[in-house]
């Protein structure tokens, strides 16, 4: 859109006189911007970051259109362009509705609890032959995702697909004015999101809301209260309207639209029979579970509606693959990250996984190996232009570009002198002379379409260190962190735990994702981890709370600010700072208030202010302390008496201090239970892993890890024999044994033999037989019949909890997850 229709769009005030520019790319994160001359940068003001405070690092990297809602000094931004609003978020709305009301193709809307993206995916998948799609990236339903999505609308797209959600009423009237969907889908309804509203009842309504002008709405009967909404709604609200609303319903308990017959699942796929407008048809997916089904289910319905023959139908469904919701982050050869995002590839995909790509500080250099685009719908000379473009723009070192398409665009990537382009014609060229090309010591990001199966390429990449490997979701661990932010006024500040390999959860890649999302400090426990970040790109300000007097010295040269916790450490590093000649070094004071580990007490306060007094080699930027009980309203008295000694101590250090430091008492318990000692910042621990020890907000929180093994060997054995070391496993009946590869060195505790705890095998819980070995140890599988070798094993995850492990071991999740050694693979997730 150009710029005089945006500001009708939006009723904006320009400052000062526009000049009229096509505008091309809506931006809110001033760290993801790829086109500056055609982007506006949108200052949307959420509950603890304002887009505002962002506005210089935006037009420090070449943007210079902004959308904003607050009194800002414009004159010093030589050549931009503001529009004011009285909301910027409205105005994106606003925005987005006017780009959608340009195009008059069908649009299908889709809501529900659950599987709302893959039925779109799929959607994708199957009607791609017959229309050109738009869809929303990824999982982009909020209030934020969906204008963004309909921005994307081009003139030569055929057909919308976009999915919307919610968490509170009011929000779907938004969304539907900027879909305006023709068909709509409601996939089903769960507890997701049900905080914002007082029952099912009242959500479902609430989504109903987007299918306000819709002509169609699919959805399945056999969800009972689901359908008696719908009922209502057509009857009370669209009945007796111009165009009324017309369902297409599915069900396998009563008459339908499209009645299901039978389901009939074998371990790899499922037939599916129905009988629709009187004739018998039935279609075969290659999926076994529920999910699935239904979400096939729906799609069907769809390609039904839109009288696809039913041979098609059968034909697309059969061939439906996984959708891949998310990136996956490995360890690879040479020293290098593998950056996995294959079997989809598109230009909105690619440049989320680009982005992504461009955190990776670790590795001087980054490749991209991508494949040609299929089912795009744009000229292939427009299209690669733009992917040229797109990968220029980040930094990209060299582009491995494998697709006869590509092969024929060569000078569209060649002409950029700075990246390094290789081509081939297919992924069997590039197998064959791989061996040619050096990978180390980079980030690679596999970018492939499924036809050119890159998982071929991704084997021969990933290390092979383990088949037990600790699946790590980063999207999860974002999810906790925004959590715990919510619960904090805007001026506090966040500390986050990154020490103990980040709880076992790996170092570098946490700390790279929290320096992402703008963690104020990290914190690890010793000089060498804090030294490990920074030589991995990692640039936050870093705390060490365990620093030993002899390494001080290296905590100053990688810039490490150190715990200081006596005279004696105190001493010391001013010792080593006057050597290396530097003053004003910041350091933190840690105040034992009743703890009784570490720090300064009371009666050593005179002797430490005498100290600072005189002291230039430091500057104290922060106080602290740490709570012994938080945790427990049985200590919640001593609690009050550790915040008193506190503030008295720190308020009597502060007096001879030149400027005001930084105070912080309260661990993640303490966020939930105790937000009067919130002070100048909060420190965020294992509540950011999943765990809240108070209870309070566990229920928001997600799971981080899947401790993943595999099945190595079955035996069939008999009763009365016994299995493992000292023949501590006897079996009572015939019984089918697997030994699965994981073990006490890797941090399976042996106090878990002998059936005291249980993995999962195909989703049933398969007992620990005998004792467990250093790097084995077996499982019970009588009854889980279609268990095989090579199979997955669930070790912990959603299904089975670290906390039920804590439990078996009469232990706390800390011990279980840190004690994960480090021979098991971390692989991380990021959906």
């Amino acid at each position: 859109m150009n710029l005089n229709d945006i500001l009708k769009a939006t009723k904006a005030e320009a400052i000062p006189e526009v000049k009229d520019i096509d505008i091309a790319e809506l931006l809110i994160d001033s760290r993801k911007i790829v086109n500056p001359a055609r982007a506006m940068f949108i200052a949307i003001k959420g509950s603890h970051r304002d887009g505002h405070q962002f506005i210089d690092d935006a037009y420090e990297k070449g943007v210079r259109t902004f959308l904003i809602s607050e009194e800002t000094d414009t004159a010093k931004y030589k050549d931009a362009q503001f529009l004011k609003v009285t909301d910027t978020l409205t105005a994106l709305h606003q925005l987005a509705t006017a780009h959608r009301n340009q195009f008059h193709i069908p649009v299908i809307g889709i809501t529900g609890s659950n599987g709302k993206t893959i039925v779109k995916e799929w959607l994708f998948q199957l009607l791609s032959e017959n229309y050109k799609i738009i869809r929303s990236p990824k999982s982009y339903n909020s209030q934020i995702g969906v204008p963004l999505s309909v921005w994307r609308m081009q003139a030569h797209h055929t057909l919308g697909i976009f999915e919307a959600g919610i968490s509170q009423p009011g929000e779907m009237s938004r969304s539907e004015r900027i879909l305006h969907p023709d068909i709509g889908i409601f996939t089903n309804i769960g507890e997701a999101h049900s905080e914002g509203f007082l029952n099912n009842r009242q959500k479902i309504n609430e989504k109903l809301i987007l299918f306000r002008h819709a002509k169609e709405l699919i959805y399945c009967k056999d969800h009972h209260e689901l359908n008696e909404c719908i009922v209502q709604y057509c009857h009370q609200i669209r009945s007796g309207e111009e165009d009324d609303l017309k369902v297409f319903t599915w069900s396998q308990k009563s008459e339908a639209t499209l009645r299901i017959q039978g389901i009939d699942k074998s371990s790899n796929s499922t037939t599916i029979r129905g009988v629709y407008e009187e004739r018998e048809i039935a279609i075969l997916i290659p999926f076994s579970d529920n999910a699935s089904i239904e979400n096939a289910i729906h799609c069907w319905c769809v390609l039904l509606l839109f009288k696809i023959e039913d041979s098609q139908i059968a034909e697309r469904m059969a061939r439906l693959h996984p959708v891949a919701m998310r990136l996956e982050l490995l360890h690879g050869v040479d020293n290098c990250t593998i950056i996995n995002d294959t079997y989809n590839s598109d230009l909105t995909s690619l440049q989320i996984a680009l982005d992504f790509l461009e955190q990776q500080k670790q590795h001087p250099r980054r490749t991209v190996i991508l494949s040609d685009m299929l089912q795009i719908g744009k000229p292939d000379g427009d299209l690669y232009e733009e992917v040229a473009e797109l990968v220029s723009q980040k930094n990209i070192y060299r582009i491995i570009c494998i697709g006869v398409a590509l092969s024929k665009h060569k000078p569209t990537f060649r002409k950029h002198k700075k990246l390094r382009s290789i081509f081939f014609k297919s992924t069997e060229e590039f197998l064959k002379k791989m061996h040619m090309i050096t990978f180390e010591n980079e980030a690679i990001l596999l970018k492939g379409a499924r036809a050119f199966r890159f998982e071929k390429i991704e084997k021969l990449l990933e290390q092979k260190i383990h088949k037990t490997v600790l699946e790590i979701n980063l999207s999860a661990i974002q999810n906790n962190l925004n959590v715990y932010r919510a619960l904090l006024p805007a001026p506090v500040k966040m500390m986050a735990m990154v020490k103990a390999y980040s709880y076992g959860s790996g170092s570098y890649e946490i700390a790279n994702l929290l320096q992402f999302a703008g963690v104020d400090y990290l914190t690890v426990a010793y000089v060498d981890e804090g030294v490990a970040l920074r030589k991995a790109g990692i640039s936050a300000p870093i705390m060490v709370m365990s620093p030993e007097a002899g390494a001080f010295d290296r905590m100053i040269s990688w810039k490490l600010e150190p715990e200081i916790f006596s005279i004696y450490s105190l001493q010391q590093f001013t010792e080593i700072a006057h050597t290396l000649n530097v003053s004003h070094y910041p350091v933190h004071i840690k105040l034992d208030t009743g703890m009784h580990r570490l720090g300064f007490m009371p009666h050593e306060l005179p002797e430490l202010m005498a100290e600072l007094k005189v002291n230039t080699a430091i500057k104290v930027v922060s106080i602290f302390s740490h709570l012994a009980g938080s945790d427990s309203a049985d200590f919640d008295g001593f609690t009050a008496e550790q915040a008193r000694n506190f503030d008295n101590m720190s308020q009597e250090l502060m007096q001879v201090l030149p400027t005001r430091p930084l105070r912080h008492l309260v661990n993640s318990t303490g966020i939930t239970r105790h937000p009067e000692l919130y002070y100048d910042m909060v420190r965020l621990g294992i509540g950011m892993y999943g765990f809240d020890g108070s209870d309070k907000v566990q229920h928001q929180l997600q799971n981080i890890g899947t401790l993943k093994t595999t099945i190595a060997q079955i035996k069939e054995l008999k009763a009365g024999e016994t299995v493992g070391y000292s023949r501590k496993g006897k079996l009572e009946r015939d019984s089918r044994i697997a030994t699965v590869s994981i073990g006490y060195a890797d941090g399976y505790f042996r106090d878990f033999g002998n059936g005291n705890a249980h993995m999962l095998v195909h989703g049933k819980p398969a007992p620990v037989v005998g004792a467990v070995c250093m790097d084995m140890c077996m499982l019970d599988i009588t009854g889980i019949d279609n268990a095989a070798v090579g199979d997955e094993v669930i070790v912990f995850g959603n299904e089975l909890p670290i906390g039920q492990l804590a439990d078996w071991a009469k232990t706390i999740p800390y011990e279980v997850l840190t004690g994960i050694s480090q021979r098991v693979n971390r692989i991380y997730v990021n959906e």
